[in-house]
């Protein structure tokens, strides 16, 4: 076995082997990467801290006046720390000639983190260095009080304007610090790195925890909204799926009729003329065409284990039996019936069929134990449909099984590929009400091609 050397063209187009990198070795360069990106190419970076949202629950129910007011209150919050870090370095230099710029080194970095973070912690590291060289050791080192607070401030706050790896950065650094500034300028017994080490990672660890759920909550919620969106698109496909078998069976089934009459016709007449036969295999060539085409567009949609029904798709005169089934599942309904009774376009009774049985089915499943009335209104131009349930027994926590919540999506559907309206919303007793009107053409339009026939109407 032969061993092979992998290599790769130098700079100067010669070849030199290969030498993979290690897994530390890749993550040692992209942590010193994140640490440049971070707090050295970002400090120049202009970052203004953004208003605080006012639309919770305390801070929405204050006046226009005071909200604008809460809307800066982070920034009132670090400039309020940064002045009284500014008074205890005043206070804490006892007046002296170096206490007014003690006291502004101290307050510089709180403010600074409002508009450039990353610079405010330098800023913040360098002015604690300083003190502790000035000081000469003496009273809290190498952190003077002042000092102490202003520091932890700008750590908190750039912690939680940056990234949870910029908080590990920034505490390491200080880790770092600590052990330099005891090396070069030895222990002393009023040494507090102790507590600033314990107190940073405590908070630090704080505002790392209190990214990791934001992101963690963000991406639930957008994994939420995708998965309900998604949900509702798959629902209302298939509602249009099923909508299209039905319109195929409907249609596919008078455009045979079709052709069948045209083919049958010239033997019902004695002797046609030549003419009147070439009409009649001229319109079933015709019918035999579309009827193809229909079932080469719409027959698409038929999933592969899909089964066409044996029985013809139900019409109103079918309500009678739908209604004995929800009252078998225990559902008191009851029919009342308008208007002279007449025979409509099959998509009309198809889609009025449909809509009641889903209204009843959203009834038994979101008010159980809840009475309904349907009302079938045959009209002047068209058909009126109304069913609505009364409150359940249990009233509005009264226990109801849970549904995929696109059954009104799916009426809305039919009735709206049917030129149709509906409204649908909550009764005035406690219950619910859907009221549909789904337009009929004329005779005499159907017949001329003005308004929407069976097939056009579905």
């Amino acid at each position: 076995m032969t061993e092979t050397t992998q290599t790769q063209t130098a700079p100067d187009g010669a070849f030199s082997p290969y030498k993979p990198r290690s897994p530390e070795y890749r993550l040692a360069a992209n942590a010193l990467r994140g640490l440049r990106q971070d707090l050295f190419h970002d400090a120049s970076v202009y970052r203004p801290l953004p208003r605080m949202r006012v639309d919770g629950p305390l801070t929405g129910r204050l006046p226009g006046r005071l909200r604008e007011y809460a809307a800066h209150t982070p920034h009132i919050l670090v400039a309020g720390i940064g002045v009284l870090t500014m008074i205890a370095a005043w206070l804490g230099a006892q007046g002296g000639v170096a206490a007014p710029f003690y006291a502004l080194a101290v307050l510089v970095p709180p403010l600074v983190t409002l508009v450039r973070p990353a610079l405010a912690f330098w800023l913040a590291l360098a002015v604690t260095a300083l003190s502790s060289v000035l000081s000469g050791g003496y009273g809290l080192w190498p952190w003077q009080p002042p000092n102490f607070i202003s520091y932890l401030t700008v750590l908190t706050v750039v912690a939680l304007r940056t990234r949870p790896r910029t908080a590990a950065w920034m505490w390491l650094i200080t880790v770092f610090y600590t052990v330099a500034a005891e090396s070069v300028l030895g222990y002393h017994f009023s040494n507090n790195s102790a507590p600033m080490l314990l107190v940073s990672a405590l908070l630090l660890l704080a505002v790392t925890v209190w990214h990791i759920r934001r992101d963690a909550e963000q991406t639930v919620s957008a994994q939420q909204t995708v998965t309900a969106h998604e949900r509702s698109r798959r629902t209302l496909l298939e509602e249009r799926t099923t909508i299209a078998r039905e319109l195929h069976d409907v249609v596919a089934h008078h455009m045979s009729v079709v052709a069948i009459q045209a083919e049958a016709a010239p033997y019902r007449v004695q002797d046609p003329s030549p003419e009147l036969a070439k009409a009649f295999a001229t319109i079933r060539e015709n019918a035999v065409a579309a009827l193809t085409e229909l079932r080469r567009v719409l027959g698409v949609v038929r999933a592969e284990d899909y089964e066409a029904p044996e029985a013809p798709q139900p019409t109103l005169a079918d309500l009678d039996l739908l209604l004995e089934n929800v009252r078998e599942a225990g559902l008191s309904v009851e029919k009342a019936l308008t208007g002279a009774v007449r025979e409509l376009p099959p998509g009309v009774e198809l889609s009025a069929y449909r809509i009641v049985q889903e209204a009843l089915s959203n009834t038994l499943r979101h008010a159980p134990g809840a009475s309904a009335r349907v009302e079938v209104g045959y009209v002047l131009g068209g058909l009126g449909l109304r069913i609505v349930n009364g409150p359940a027994p249990g009233g509005p926590l009264a226990e109801s099984s849970p549904g995929s919540g696109h059954g009104i999506t799916g009426m809305r559907e039919r009735v709206s590929m049917l030129n149709g309206e509906m409204t649908a919303g909550p009764a005035d007793d406690g219950g619910y009400e859907v009221a549909v009107f789904l337009p009929v053409p004329r005779e005499s339009d159907r017949a001329s091609g003005d308004g929407t026939g069976d097939g056009a109407a579905a």
